[in-house]
């Protein structure tokens, strides 16, 4: 029977499916399970997206978006080696070393590197400030954003629900129509074989009438 598609789907309009499961009878018979399969499975390779949907594109590159520190770390992970540790020497402001005790340039080395780390820590300091004044409203923001998308999907997938429920729904009455057209038609075959069979035995009575008459008679002349 025709079998509308999903909208949307680029499979044909109506696929023509020789089963009738609501009104079929005699599925629990041996063979006829193992059949069944069989056919499904043959219907099966004439659709697409087939079982692996994903064939038809490119093999996968899992190293396309992998930098040289990515790629360290994952070795160091395939290695069971631990992680380094992190690294304060950036943040200290050691003085001169004893050898240079006197050197201006040293000096104004070590003195520009204060200023470097004063900026630094002013820097991280505005960030905070501006994350505790707009972190929370980007968040809002963010999850807000998030929500919409996640109830917009759902909509979708309630709606795909919602059709492939009437599709089975359609399904269900037709053929459960065509299985009372079914047994109406049977019913009215089974009247006009039964008919066919009484006029054929009273033709066949009446053949014999008539033969017999006719033998009567040429026995009487």
């Amino acid at each position: 029977m025709p079998v509308p598609s999903l909208k949307g789907s680029s499979q044909p309009s109506s696929i023509f499916i020789d089963a009738l499961p609501y009104i079929d009878q005699g599925y629990d018979e041996p063979g006829v399970r193992e059949a069944a399969f069989k056919l499904i499975e043959e219907e099966m390779r004439t659709f697409r997206p087939s079982r692996n949907y994903l064939e038809h594109l490119p093999p996968l590159n899992l190293h396309s978006f992998e930098t040289v520190l990515i790629k360290a770390e994952m070795e160091r992970l395939q290695k069971n080696q631990p992680m380094d540790v992190l690294s304060m020497k950036r943040y200290e402001l050691p003085p001169p070393p004893p050898g240079r005790a006197s050197d201006l340039v040293a000096w104004t080395e070590c003195v520009d590197n204060s200023f470097a780390q004063l900026e630094h820590q002013m820097l991280r300091i505005t960030n905070l400030e501006l994350m505790l004044e707009n972190g929370c409203e980007a968040w809002k923001s963010h999850i807000k954003l998030l929500t919409t998308m996640a109830n917009e999907e759902q909509k979708k997938l309630h709606d795909i629900r919602k059709q492939t429920q009437e599709i089975n729904w359609d399904r269900k009455k037709s053929q459960l129509d065509a299985g009372e057209k079914f047994k109406q038609l049977e019913t009215s075959w089974v009247g006009l074989v039964s008919k066919n069979y009484e006029i054929e035995l009273v033709c066949n009575d009446l053949r014999n009438k008539i033969a017999q008459a006719k033998k009567s008679k040429g026995l009487q002349q």
